[in-house]
């Protein structure tokens, strides 16, 4: 029976993913493609005016073949268009993240659900969906925050990628930390005091992660406009927060209506094995 109800929330949350990557696709596209288009255009922008501002000696001769060899290979780089890459390729990045992460949320909701306090499903699915948001992006934005695409060092992409997952990582486990710490102390603290002390514990081992971590000083070119740079960033703070409220709405309905039913059907199934009285 527990087998067969984590399987049905497991589909639920897949479920609920898919329905928060739809609006999150939306945000994407109406708030975070003007920004990604207008870091594109600076790119564009300084790659023109370094190639104007080139050798003379460099257009001599083979100059002619060098430049329409190097339009060719930009041509033949560029794969996919950036129409498709704005929209089909986009909604199918978003979608996919979001039934991701909403089969793993709905197997957290499954691990939470009655041992983080007496809340309902639809609370239990709020405050899930929560914790995800703030261990999973949150955190790791404010110490990494998102950048548009090739705006930084390219030779330090790999080194600032794994710095950004090791963060993840390391919110994660302090996240899980802090509710074991949160569960322990509260017999003796009671659940207000205990769930204020975790919190407080959690928020300085963040802090202390922020101070020894490394800073991506290099993730962001020189010049870049800072008014785009701060339009990305709150752009993708809004596609992640729309994600996860749906997710945490969407789920917690249909989490509340399958566990109802799971408890309605094991009532019933008690009476008729009940032994008759009298």
């Amino acid at each position: 029976m527990y087998a067969s109800t984590v399987r049905g929330l497991l589909v639920r949350g897949m479920l609920a993913g898919l329905i928060a990557g739809l609006f999150a696709f939306a945000v994407a596209y109406v708030v975070g493609e003007p920004p990604v288009r207008g870091s594109i255009a600076v790119e564009e922008a300084q790659a023109a005016q370094d190639a104007a501002s080139a050798p003379s000696g460099a257009h001599a001769g083979h100059g002619g073949d060098a430049a329409s060899g190097e339009a060719a290979e930009e041509e033949e780089e560029e794969v996919v268009s950036r129409p498709v890459q704005s929209t089909v390729g986009l909604a199918t990045g978003v979608l996919v993240y979001g039934v991701a992460l909403g089969g793993i949320a709905a197997l957290a909701f499954s691990f939470a659900l009655g041992r983080v306090g007496g809340f309902s499903p639809r609370a239990t699915a709020a405050l899930t969906a929560a914790g995800a948001f703030a261990t999973v992006y949150l955190v790791p934005f404010l110490k990494y925050p998102a950048t548009p695409p090739a705006v930084g060092n390219p030779d330090t992409i790999g080194q600032r990628t794994t710095l950004f997952f090791l963060m993840i990582l390391l919110s994660v486990l302090l996240g899980i930390g802090a509710i074991i710490l949160g569960r322990r102390l509260a017999p003796r603290l009671g659940n207000w005091n205990a769930t204020l002390a975790a919190s407080g514990g959690f928020i300085l081992a963040v802090a202390l992660a922020f101070a020894f971590l490394p800073a991506n000083d290099d993730a962001v070119k020189p010049g870049f406009p800072a008014a785009l740079l701060w339009e990305f960033r709150i752009a993708s703070l809004a596609v992640q927060l729309v994600l996860w409220a749906v997710f945490a709405i969407v789920f917690g309905v249909l989490a509340q209506r399958l566990l109802a039913a799971r408890a309605d059907d094991a009532e019933a199934t008690a009476r008729q094995t009940a032994p008759a009285v009298g």
